[in-house]
Formats: C-alpha cells, sequence, structure tokens
C-alpha cells in the first residue's frame, strides 16, 4: 500500500522474493504520478484503491496474510482490520511513540532535534498507535536540514526497515515482538497548516527550512489577508543547486 518512490522501491524488492505471493497493490488514483502504480502495471499485479479494496475484502473475494502500507495516506479501518491472517504493518516516517500522525519532519525542524528515526508498527483503529516492532534512528542535521532534505534522508531508512521487518514476518508467520506504543503526540494536518504562519517571537529561518516542502505552501505571512510564502538563503542555495552562483539583494 502506498504510492512514493520508496514504496515501488519495496514493492520490486517484494516481487523477487520467491515465498511471496503478492495479490495486489493499493496505491492513490487521485494524483496523476504513482511509481507504485507503474511497477504493479509492468509486472501484471491487480491495482486497488481505496474503496474497491474494501468492496473486495467485504465480499471475500479479497483476503491475504500480510499487508504492508509504505507512506499510505489513508486511515486504514473495519476489513483493513479483520481481513489479514497475520496483520498489517505500517511504515511510519518517524520515531514512535514520540511523533504520531502528520508533521512528523516539520516537528523534528522546528524542535532543532539532532536524531530522527523510521519505526514499523502495526496497525490499529488509532492512527500510529498499534504496538512498535522496530525503530531505526539516524543522525540529522539540526542547523542545516530542512523538511525536504529531511525526508529524502528518511526513504533508505524507511526501505531497510520494510526489509528487514517483512523478512522476519514471512520467515516467522506470527506476530513479532512488539513494544507498547504509548504516549507521544499527535498532530492533525489542520495543526500543521496552523503552524505555518511566522508569527512574532519565531525562529523564522528555522520555521522556513521547517516547512519547505514543495509544491505545497511553506512558511507563510500575510499581507492583505494573503499568503506569502517565506524562503531565505539556505533554501536559494539549495535550489541553486551545487556550483552554481545565486545574488541576493
Amino acid at each position: 500500500m502506498g504510492r512514493k518512490q520508496v514504496a515501488a522501491d519495496c514493492l520490486e524488492w517484494l516481487i523477487d522474493l520467491n515465498e511471496v505471493e503478492i495479490i495486489g497493490v493499493l496505491t492513490d488514483d487521485h494524483l496523476p504520478v504513482s511509481p507504485t502504480k507503474d511497477v504493479a502495471l509492468k509486472n501484471n499485479i491487480k491495482l486497488y484503491n481505496f474503496e474497491t479494496a474494501t468492496a473486495a475484502m467485504n465480499n471475500g473475494v479479497l483476503e491475504y496474510d500480510i499487508g504492508a502500507s509504505m507512506l499510505y495516506w489513508r486511515k486504514l479501518k473495519g476489513p483493513f482490520l479483520s481481513v489479514p491472517r497475520l496483520a498489517n504493518i505500517n511504515f511510519h516516517p518517524a520515531p514512535l511513540p514520540d511523533y504520531k500522525g502528520t508533521a512528523g519532519y516539520n516537528i523534528a525542524i522546528l524542535e532543532g532535534l539532532e536524531e530522527w528515526a523510521a519505526t514499523a508498527h502495526y496497525v490499529d483503529e488509532n492512527i500510529d498507535t498499534g504496538e512498535i516492532i522496530e525503530v531505526s534512528r539516524f543522525d540529522i542535521d539540526r542547523e542545516k536540514d530542512t523538511v525536504q532534505t529531511l525526508e529524502r534522508a528518511t526513504q533508505p531508512v524507511l526501505c531497510e526497515l520494510f526489509k528487514s521487518v517483512i523478512s522476519l514476518a514471512i520467515s516467522q508467520g506470527l506476530k513479532l515482538k512488539t513494544k507498547q506504543n504509548v504516549g507521544g503526540r499527535y498532530i492533525s494536518r489542520k495543526e500543521m497548516e496552523d503552524m505555518k504562519e511566522v508569527k512574532d517571537g519565531d525562529d523564522v529561518n528555522r520555521k522556513i527550512r521547517a516547512f519547505w516542502f514543495p509544491p505545497y505552501n511553506g512558511a507563510y505571512i500575510k499581507i492583505n489577508n494573503e499568503k506569502y510564502t517565506l524562503v531565505n538563503d539556505c533554501i536559494l542555495k539549495e535550489l541553486a543547486g551545487p556550483g552554481q552562483k545565486h545574488t541576493i539583494f
């Protein structure tokens, strides 16, 4: 389940495993680009969207042992919780239990963290609250990373975590050893959007880095009730690329 390139990479890895039968790929159909969809079509794997997968499970047509969600954006509920023989496993781009929901990358930059992580956990009826299987941690640059560079750094960690956990689930065929997923904080999409506004007392440069993720609106100020996304020298250098000069006035 997923759309982004990391999900497509994980799918290609699964395809090469003789002990795995992939019976379907759940991906977005409301966006024009899905690398995961491309891999599925190339390998003649049946495609589902959320509604068709839900209907197939309710009708008894779709049954499976393990569901693997790699940055799939919708909440898994109903038959997604009852149909899989073993479980659904979600791969979350943040350390759990500390950072549930959205805005994990943003908070990492805003709070000047020096370490980040990807987490594998079982899916339950709530968002990012299922038992934790494994957390893979890595160092980040608290003074230079933007939310965009942090996302890029997290993708290969997610992919390796996927390979490790799914390999264990396949070989053991039972629920893996877990630890509780309690505490932490949950940030909704609305709360994340509200955090983008630059207000008096904010560390403006840090806030710009924390929300720079084109094509989405970044940290902004309001002028005549219109929102204007801010950039700084760090962002301009990143846009220019290595070896290119840029002029600021």
